[in-house]
């Protein structure tokens, strides 16, 4: 009898132990899936907002020779207009928590709406003095980041 009652204490004992050790296991994983989720959220946000900021850094580099990058109102916003020298202009600008981008020609009078959506950006404020485009640009997530760069007008790199 003494021998039966041994047998249903270790496989008791087997059966705690094997309990213990999924629910580590499962603590585990819930907390790995937990930081992952977190990280993964935090990384596309910050993806968002440097692919923002590159973006309209890159256009304007495109664009930058002299006279061809201005800013200017376009409806309700102020937008960046790029020229180009076939007398089309690209206006980036935000509108309803979007940074858009309107490509028309000079002539065409098109409302901010006409535009197409690029990213989510809640604001984008801009401001060009002596040659200096400052912008900054408040993502969806309410975080600003702050761009300036210094045209060129076409000239080469100071030596």
């Amino acid at each position: 009898m003494k021998k039966r009652a041994q047998h249903h204490i270790d496989g008791l004992l087997a059966l705690l132990l094997f309990g213990v050790f999924a629910s580590c296991l499962l603590a585990v994983l819930l907390g790995g899936a937990g930081a992952y989720r977190r990280l993964t959220d935090r990384d596309n946000t910050a993806f968002t907002r440097r692919t923002a900021i590159q973006y309209i850094s890159a256009r304007v580099r495109q664009a930058d020779s002299d006279g061809a990058v201005s800013v200017e109102p376009f409806g309700d916003c102020t937008a960046l207009a790029l020229t180009d020298s076939a007398g089309y202009v690209t206006r980036v600008y935000c509108l309803d928590g979007h940074l858009m981008e309107l490509y028309t020609s000079a002539e065409t009078e098109l409302q901010p709406e006409d535009g197409e959506k690029i990213l989510a950006a809640e604001a984008l404020e801009l401001s060009l003095v002596d040659g200096l485009l400052t912008m900054v640009l408040t993502g969806d997530d309410g975080v600003q980041s702050r761009l300036s760069l210094s045209l060129r007008s076409g000239e080469g790199a100071a030596a």
